[in-house]
Parts: structure tokens; sequence; C-alpha cells
């Protein structure tokens, strides 16, 4: 799922108060599974509890302004692209199992698949990740993967450390240096509650997005930042505001994509043949150290 245009544009003072509001108006409907669009009135109340002057969001006869009309349309896009189109895409643990099993016996692949961190009964393939790993291998046109980084990601100009993020990622396709894409995996079948853990998964990729947008800016310099998720009853049923969280970030520019779900199925093997494609254009003129960082992954491939 992509941005909507209308809104990566908007400065940070447009979601300083998307947070504010949002965090005092609610971000769901209470009693009800859907995500709650704020009135006027709303964001009225929701000033004058905090002691804050609304009047340049809303005029004296409730008329929004300018800014107060983008809050309006926003909140409103990111209702209905939640509501009707990440909650049909997000699986229980039966639907990603059965998703899981028909990929593996179609594509047999090579690449690895990690095992969950469950115990017991619940100990299988972590089914997302799995997923994500199959689709990869079957589209990158042989090209090498990184699909565990074990080492943090480092961007470099003539040979020397450009900038290195403070976290290790999940994937970088094809290197963990100077990568093309990287992403991040959050797939949440067997929690029952809606614990620290999935929060801070939420803020950990917004770190990385920060990274990675200060590169862009100020170095001109872009890498591919993906968020995938998946876990209907964690991410919907219990962290349905932490779902408004990663539109958030989506339009606020640090994430270039996030895929929900089954929604990993179709738009992800567009994604890797569009990686394929910046790989070809640049081994036309490599640095010698990337071709030596690239013999090394296939290596470990």
């Amino acid at each position: 799922m992509k941005a909507d245009d209308r809104f990566l544009t908007q400065p940070r003072e447009f979601w300083a108060n998307v947070r504010l509001i949002s965090e005092q108006v609610g971000y769901t409907v209470r009693g009800k599974k859907t995500i709650k669009v704020p009135t006027v009135s709303d964001i009225r109340e929701a000033f004058a509890k905090l002691g804050l002057d609304p009047g340049r969001i809303v005029g004296a006869t409730n008329a929004p302004s300018g800014l107060g009309a983008d809050l309006l349309a926003y909140y409103e896009h990111r209702a209905s692209v939640l509501n009707d189109l990440v909650r049909p895409m997000l699986m229980d643990k039966d639907e990603a199992r059965a998703t899981f099993d028909e990929l593996f016996q179609r594509l047999r692949p090579t690449a690895p698949i990690p095992i969950n961190k469950q115990k017991g009964a619940k100990r299988a393939p972590a089914f997302l990740t799995g997923i994500v790993n199959m689709l990869i291998e079957h589209h990158a046109e042989g090209l090498p993967c990184n699909y565990d980084p074990r080492t943090l990601t480092s961007i470099t100009r003539d040979g020397v450390p450009l900038r290195t993020l403070a976290r290790r990622i999940d994937g970088a396709f094809t290197t963990v240096v100077d990568p093309i894409a990287v992403w991040e995996i959050k797939e949440y079948y067997y929690t029952t509650t809606f614990g620290s853990r999935v929060a801070d998964g939420v803020y950990e990729t917004l770190l990385d997005g920060f990274e990675l947008q200060e590169l862009r800016e100020n170095e001109g310099l872009h890498i591919g930042h993906y968020l995938i998720v998946d876990g209907r009853y964690t991410w919907w049923d219990c962290g349905r505001s932490y779902l408004c969280r990663i539109i958030d970030m989506l339009h606020m520019g640090v994430l270039d994509e996030a895929i929900f779900g089954r929604e990993t199925l179709y738009r992800l093997p567009s994604l890797v043949q569009e990686w394929v494609e910046v790989a070809k254009f640049r081994a036309k003129d490599q640095p010698a150290h990337l071709q030596t960082q690239l013999r090394l992954e296939q290596r470990r491939s």
C-alpha cells in the first residue's frame, strides 16, 4: 500500500496535529471495531481540554481552516484505508499457514524459512517471513538477497561508510551494504494481547524510517523502506491504533510502502521486479567494493 500523494508533502506541523488530536479524541470508535474520524467539534473540545488554541484549525463558526480541512480529509482517508482495505487483508494463523503451505509446495524454495519463537503445538514456520522469503527468491532472477542480516545496514560513498543504521533490519536486497531495499516483518499470529513488544516494533520502524529519510534529504540517496505486517487478532482486534500510526508513517514519508497480510502475495512480486531492474542498472557501473560484497552475499545464500 502506497501513500496518497495529497498528504505526502504536509509539513511537520500537520503531523503534530494528527498525532495530538488522535491521542485526545481516540483512534477507534468505542465499542466498535472501526477507525474513528474526528469531527470539528471533537477537535475543538480536545484543544480546549489541553488549553490550546484551535484557531488555526477551526474558526469561530466551526468552519475548518485550510489546515483543518486537510486534517479532516486525512482522517477520512486513514479510516477508509484501514476499514475497507487493510482489515480484509489481515490473516489469522490458519489462513497464513494455508497460504504458506500452498506457496511452499508450488515454489519449492531454497531460501531460508525460519521457525517462530513459540513452543509446543504452536511451534511452526514463521509464516509471513517464509512467504516473503519465498516470493523474493522466486522473483529475484537469481540475484542475492540477505534474508536475515546479522549486522547493521551501511550506506557508503566511494568505498567509505556514509551512514550506518542504528538497528539491524529483517531483510535487505541485494546486500546489507548499500542495499536497494530493506524491510521489517511484524507477524503476530499467536499473541493474545497487544503488548509493549508489538508497540516497540512500530516505533523501531519509525526510527529506521527517520534515518533513511535523513539520508535521502541530505545525501540524495534513496533506499526502499518497507513494513510488512500480519496477524488479524493482534493488529485489528487489539492494535487498531497502531495501524493508524503505520498509515501515518507511510504518509510522513518514512516508509515507502506498508504491506498487510495477503496483500504480500500480489504486491511483493511487483516490488521485487522493480528492485531487480535497479540492481541491473547498478551492475553496469558498480564499484569494486560492492562487487566483493555481492560475491560474499551469493556465497552465504
